[in-house]
């Protein structure tokens, strides 16, 4: 009889062993299921806020791009490219400087409107001048250089106002038709041809 419970005093202590571990267990791995799920749900929204980061700064670069050389190399030296000339395409909005048929460096452009486009030939490089400002037109430019008519089809960079500021609303207009006939180019751009590519070098626009 005193055997007898003894033993079932054993078996009690062993069942309330067994389901103070399975207790354990189950809040142990409740615990590391809520663990994960706060893990992942931390990862997912890294991730998303990566995303609008970069979507961000996409958006700012391409508001941005007129500020900044086309591409993100440096321009063609044309000491080493004697044959170089510019080449405008109105279909594609660029500027390509080439050599031969190797383009050396693509700009993005904005030429003349259909009521007022840039003219389609062959010419060449004329006169500069760091800036200037058109009162019929209410519109000026930086680093303008002459292809045709001295003075009057240009290079420049994208439009400044009567006070030499920057016009946002026609700089973000850099890859179609918004010009009175010039071409538009950024900032940079505008500024290397003005400084770098010599009078008589040849223009094609087509």
């Amino acid at each position: 009889m005193k055997n007898k419970k003894i033993i079932t005093a054993v078996i009690a202590l062993i069942g309330s062993v067994m389901i103070g571990f399975v207790v354990f267990v189950v809040n142990s791995n409740n615990t590391h299921t809520v663990e994960a799920e706060q893990k992942s749900a931390k990862v997912v929204k890294k991730a998303k806020k990566t995303e609008k980061a970069k979507k961000l700064a996409e958006k700012k670069k391409i508001l941005n791009e007129w500020k900044h050389p086309s591409e993100a190399k440096d321009y063609p030296d044309l000491n080493k490219h004697q044959n170089a000339y510019l080449e405008v395409s109105i279909p594609e909005q660029r500027v390509y400087v080439k050599d031969g048929k190797k383009t050396l460096y693509t700009m993005k452009a904005a030429t003349g409107e259909k009521k007022s486009p840039t003219p389609k030939g062959t010419f060449e490089i004329q006169n500069r001048g760091d800036s200037f400002y058109n009162e019929s037109s209410k519109e000026g430019a930086n680093y303008w250089t002459s292809f045709k008519d001295w003075g009057v089809y240009l290079f420049h960079s994208v439009p400044t106002d009567k006070n030499g500021k920057y016009v946002e609303s026609e700089a973000h207009k850099l890859g179609k038709r918004s010009s009175h006939g010039c071409v538009r180019l950024t900032i940079p751009d505008a500024k290397w041809i003005n400084a770098s590519v010599p009078d008589g070098m040849k223009v094609v626009v087509k």
